[in-house]
């Protein structure tokens, strides 16, 4: 029995470690440090020597401004992270808020946690306007320039790595007999420049980084970014789990953020012509 209630305490004392609250981590530390990943613009990226900018920065940004409003001895730091290691950043303390493009998966939240919904999206193609016929049937809602007879026996498709639109893409091709071989790059940019120059034939990511990715082509008149959606991406900010309080003071920011009027000018800085559209998705998640 006395070995059943010593076991009982270690489980419930790492539990209680596990669970200690971000705000008192962040008070010892002295800085809530905001990670992002540089390269997923309009929603996080930089340039060398100074902060990063986009709709996730500034959402971060106020839930920082209510951190440092509740510890006005604490500042912030930007900590630049990566796809492949900024969940575990989260998870070993070393960030407190995941900030960019980052869709919510039940795989992920065995890691960290996540605030209520900041975009909602969905994964498509970047196409040069002489790709093969198929892939612009596939994506595109207008007709395909070239027949879809055309189509080459083998192709080529990019996307990043670690992303959840490349585990849904392998998954897909996995359980059938294609003749499509796929290509991880490190960037979007890297992405975009092999499309440019003719290694791949499409590049698949989230329509709304790909839009964004398409202006910044070296020809954008050459590109077209697919109309139809395969995937459902809910993106929100990375928390650590363990943590309902933190969680719940994000949610409070973002939920007071969006029923204010600043909200709409925000959306409409970054995201143009959808403004209306995407506001009214995001005021149907938020959490009232």
């Amino acid at each position: 029995m006395k070995r059943f209630l010593l076991v009982n305490l270690v489980l419930w004392l790492s539990a209680f470690a596990a669970a200690a609250a971000t705000l008192d981590t962040i008070a010892e530390r002295g800085t809530l440090r905001i990670g992002y990943i540089s390269d997923e613009a309009p929603f996080s990226s930089s340039q060398p020597g100074a902060e990063p900018v986009g709709y996730a920065i500034d959402l971060c940004g106020k839930i920082a401004d209510e951190v440092e409003h509740q510890l006005p001895q604490v500042g912030r730091e930007y900590v630049e992270v990566t796809l492949a290691n900024g969940f575990e950043a989260v998870k070993r303390e070393e960030i407190d808020l995941l900030c960019g493009s980052i869709t919510v998966t039940l795989k992920r939240r065995e890691v960290v946690d996540f605030s209520q919904p900041i975009f909602l999206t969905g994964a498509s193609a970047l196409l040069r306007n002489d790709s093969p016929g198929y892939l612009q049937t596939l994506f595109l809602d207008g007709p395909a320039i070239h027949a879809v007879s055309e189509r080459a026996a083998t192709n080529v498709i990019g996307m990043r790595a670690n992303t959840t639109t490349a585990a849904t893409l392998r998954e897909a091709l996995a359980i059938q007999a294609s003749k499509t071989k796929l290509a991880d790059f490190n960037t979007h940019e890297d992405g975009l420049k092999a499309l440019e120059d003719r290694k791949i034939d499409a590049y698949i990511a989230d329509q709304v980084l790909l839009i964004s990715l398409a202006k910044r082509a070296r020809d954008p008149s050459s590109l077209e970014v697919g109309d139809r959606l395969f995937t459902h991406e809910p993106y929100a900010i990375g928390l650590r789990r363990g943590d309902a309080d933190f969680r719940l003071l994000a949610d409070r920011v973002l939920t007071e953020f969006y029923m204010s009027d600043e909200f709409l000018p925000l959306l409409e800085t970054y995201f143009g012509a959808e403004t209306p559209m995407l506001h009214t998705q995001v005021i149907m998640q938020h959490v009232p």
